[in-house]
């Protein structure tokens, strides 16, 4: 099986195919410098000193039509001082009354006119900064890294000016950067990438100054030059923000627990700071971070064996996360969020609970403290990338009381962390070959926190290859693991949901006891067309050895896998017929474990596009086929499980109307006959101003697994695994308002009620998990054989129907309920310094009684009493 893969992946590299689409010829833009007083920055450009520049033109066109000829005049001019580079673009109009000029959020400026800039100082041809503005004044920022569009770090923040002006001939932008914003090397004379754009929302037309083909597989490598930079030097930079946050918290009040009073009030401060160690590499330092501004996590109900991945929403962590980036796989399926680093490890929730017994309450920190955290970032001039991120967390310890007598248990030991990430580029950016390494240290002294890990390093090789004017790709990645700790630790990992060991059928694993270190390898490899063509197509394979382990500070669902995929798509780039655009994939995929046994085979062919008249839709259909799940019994052995299709789709209107609309939903059927999901979301977005945006996203999700796992019990020393068919229905509403007053003030909702009920039924035990038949697998319990004890809540099962009970199972069914909320107001009162008023409140109730009521339980949830935080944090940024 292996060796067929191997040379299916060398015959696709010997592949010699049709190569078109040749780097289009290299613009040149010259800069001025200023010797007299620089422009003042007032969106005109009425400065004498904007005469002497060189005025740049010629856009082409790329979107709708590749290489037509805009609709609408653009020209710029550059200049520059010791200090600053100064852009100045005008964007003629000749229908300047349609000019879209949508007050909004920082970087959220899609729905108006925009003009940018595009800078790839380190000219490594594959790191850019992106400046851009609407015709309203609201700024977007943004780090491209990768040579590719889509890699973006739109945390980024820098500290720049720009204005804007509006005339009878169109509108303008004039821009102020700091060199100290950007990253350069010291040469006399720079040579730096340069790309400038349009944006013109009402025809949804984008121009380019520098032509970069729809087809290319590159970004930042297809950049024209910026050049005339001589004798600038990058400044020193040191950058402080300090910080200062107070917040009252107001909640339900518990009678006789005495850390439940119903009022909390904290004041504290803190510091974030940026130190230039060279003109290319950066210090990012935080100490007593606080995130109390940042947007609560959506809800869910989880009843599978996996944790769920949540997004990164803290600045700190997403602001250069380019840079620490190591996915395992690429794609889009399960294994795409897998990673050596996942940042949310860092200052997670604590991982202990203490036990109660009697009359004690107790209380648990929320979230571990993160002591201080520093990155090191950057890229030399010879093509090295460097990051370096540390971080310390706090002991974290609960409090327990009884009847007035308080101690204290820990329940997350001191903890450092450690990533580093170095990346080489050969071959302007065509060849790169890079490694990360991470650390796990935690400094365990209570006997409570052996179940934890003492020690977990991981590491990985990647090396990317373009060949053919970055026609043809080879990737690859590998990783390794070793983590260490006390049995109890090992114990835990070896039976966790990424790996069961203790699964009867395992014979080529071994679960020990007394094991106090466990090893593992990954890897990732792949090959194929990715750009330069209509056609595209990668074939690759995944692997990943049951003793793999990366989730002190990584990601990683399951272990034990090898898998092999083949995807091809076909992309129309320019209109045709009634498409302005659109697009075609097969994907085919199929896995193993390391015991050589086939797991599973499925197919998927999805499609969609861009109308003419601006609408667009998306679908596709999945078959799995039979297989055989590790983890549908918990550690149970392999269980045969039937087909399915899966069936999705998605439509949405015209954007740039004041009222749009998405639809979108999906049809999932197994070949049992009772298994099914459905799900149904409509998404309405309503701009009725220039200032204010509404949505509402309303989802509905209902469906029946007749082999959801339920328990595993213990009969006569067996283990016997306890399945039911379970009814579940979920709603939710996810409504978003934004007011924007000025580009630097802003009001930002956020809120989602969410409610889900499960009912469970037709209880079953696993006789024969491999059977061909579907009937012969499980036992269905009868009437006589279960018994529901209202006043206990759990069933009695009497499966010998003998009298006696033979084992008693929870009664599973649920009703939960849960609402959060944002209202952030937040303002820039001077530039990089900001205040933030916010109003947090989130309300959970869970119940047992199974069945599904909207009305209902959307008015039980709003009766829960609510848990509310009002918080006030100011910073002020501080250039030295």
């Amino acid at each position: 099986m292996i060796r067929q893969f191997v040379f299916i992946i060398i015959g696709l590299f010997l592949v010699r195919g049709v190569v078109g689409g040749e780097m289009e010829k290299r613009k040149i833009y010259y800069a001025h410098r200023v010797t007299s007083q620089a422009p003042e920055i007032d969106g005109k450009d009425a400065d004498l000193i904007w005469q002497l520049a060189e005025v740049g033109t010629d856009f082409v066109q790329l979107d709708p039509v590749e290489n037509a000829l805009p609709s609408q005049r653009t020209a710029f001019r550059i200049l520059y001082d010791n200090k600053n580079l100064y852009v100045f673009i005008r964007a003629y109009d000749s229908e300047p009354q349609k000019i879209e000029r949508r007050l909004a959020r920082r970087d959220e400026i899609d729905d108006s006119d925009v003009v940018g800039i595009l800078i790839d100082s380190y000219f490594d041809r594959r790191t850019c900064f992106h400046f851009a503005v609407n015709a309203a004044g609201v700024k977007r920022d943004i780090i491209h890294s990768g040579d590719r569009f889509e890699n973006q770090n739109q945390s980024w923040n820098p500290v720049w000016e720009v204005a804007v002006s509006v005339d009878d001939s169109g509108w303008a932008a004039e821009m102020r950067i700091p060199f100290s914003q950007l990253r350069f090397s010291r040469e006399n004379t720079e040579r730096w990438g340069l790309e400038l754009y349009r944006y013109i929302y009402r025809d949804q037309e984008l121009d380019l100054w520098q032509m970069i083909p729809k087809n290319s597989s590159g970004f930042v490598s297809y950049f024209g030059y910026l050049e005339g930079l001589k004798d600038i030097r990058p400044p020193r930079r040191i950058e402080l923000l300090p910080y200062a946050v107070s917040d009252v918290r107001l909640y339900p009040a518990e009678e006789g627990n005495p850390f439940a009073d119903g009022r909390d009030t904290r004041l504290s401060g803190g510091l974030d700071g940026k130190i230039g160690l060279t003109e290319n590499i950066t210090v990012d330092l935080t100490v007593n971070p606080d995130f109390g501004q940042v947007e609560a996590d959506p809800s869910e109900v989880n009843l599978t064996a996996f944790e769920t991945f949540f997004e990164e929403k803290r600045p700190f962590f997403i602001e250069g996360r380019n840079i620490f980036q190591f996915p395992l796989a690429f794609g889009e399926g399960e294994m795409s969020r897998e990673s050596l680093f996942y940042s949310r490890r860092i200052g997670r929730a604590p991982q202990g609970s203490p036990t109660l017994t009697g009359n004690k309450y107790t209380r648990i920190p929320e979230q571990t403290t993160i002591l201080g955290a520093a990155k090191l970032s950057g890229k030399t001039a010879q093509g090295w990338s460097v990051g370096l991120l540390e971080a310390v967390t706090a002991e974290e310890k609960a409090q327990i009381d009884s009847a007035g007598v308080r101690r204290q248990e820990a329940v997350e030991p001191l903890t450092n962390y450690f990533v580093g990430r170095l990346q080489k580029d050969f071959r302007q950016g065509n060849t790169v070959i890079g490694g990360m390494v991470t650390s796990t240290l935690r400094s365990i002294r209570s006997r409570d926190l052996r179940f934890l890990p003492r020690s977990a390093y991981s590491g990985g090789i990647d090396f990317q290859h373009f060949w053919k004017n970055k026609s043809y790709m080879l990737d690859l990645r590998l990783v390794g693991s070793r983590v260490e700790g006390d049995p109890e630790a090992m114990l835990r990992l070896q039976t966790s949901s990424a790996r069961y060991y203790q699964r009867p059928d395992a014979n080529y694993v071994h679960l020990d006891s007394n094991r106090t270190v466990l090893t593992g390898h990954g890897g990732t490899i792949g090959v194929g067309r990715v750009g330069n063509s209509h056609w595209q197509y990668v074939v690759g394979g995944v692997w990943r050895s049951p003793g793999l382990e990366l989730n002190d500070i990584g990601y990683l669902r399951q272990s034990d896998q090898l898998m092999q995929f083949i995807w091809v798509g076909y992309r129309l780039f320019n209109p045709w017929g009634i498409f302005r655009r659109a697009s075609v994939n097969i994907n085919q995929w199929q896995g193993w474990n390391f015991g050589g046994e086939h797991l599973f085979t499925g197919g998927n062919l999805n499609g969609g596009g861009e109308f003419r008249n601006y609408w667009r839709f998306y679908n596709g259909i999945n078959r799995q086929m039979s297989g055989l799940s590790p983890y549908l019994l918990r550690g149970g052995p392999l269980f045969r499980t039937e087909g399915q299709w899966h069936y999705f789709i998605a439509l949405s209107s015209d954007s740039r109307k004041t009222w749009s609309l998405n639809l979108g939903g999906f049809i999932s059927q197994n070949d049992d006959g009772i298994t099914h999901d459905r799900n149904i979301r409509v998404g309405l977005y309503v701009k009725p101003t220039n200032y204010l945006t509404f949505s509402f996203k309303p989802f509905y999700n209902w469906g029946t697994d007749n082999l959801q796992y339920v328990s595993t019990v213990q009969k006569d020393d067996e283990e016997r695994y306890i399945l039911a068919r379970i009814h579940q229905k979920t709603l939710g509403i996810v409504l978003r308002l934004n007011l924007s007053i000025t580009p630097d003030l802003t009001i930002q909702y956020y809120g989602q009620p969410f409610v889900s009920a499960g009912a469970y039924s037709h209880f079953k035990r696993v006789t024969h998990p491999r059977a061909q038949r579907y009937e012969d697998r499980f036992h269905t319990f009868t009437a006589e054989e279960i018994h529901y004890d209202a006043k206990d809540g759990v069933y009695r099962i009497d499966e010998d129907r003998d009298g006696t009970v033979d084992y008693t199972i929870g009664n599973p069914d649920f009703n939960f309920k849960q609402f959060r909320s944002n209202l952030v107001i937040r303002w820039e009162y001077a530039p990089g310094s900001l205040l933030y008023l916010v109003w947090s409140q989130g309300r959970t109730g869970v119940d047992g009684y199974g069945d599904f009521s909207m009305n209902r339980d959307l008015r039980d949830l709003f009766q829960v009493p609510g848990d509310n935080v009002f918080l006030i944090k100011l910073n002020h940024w501080f250039s030295i």
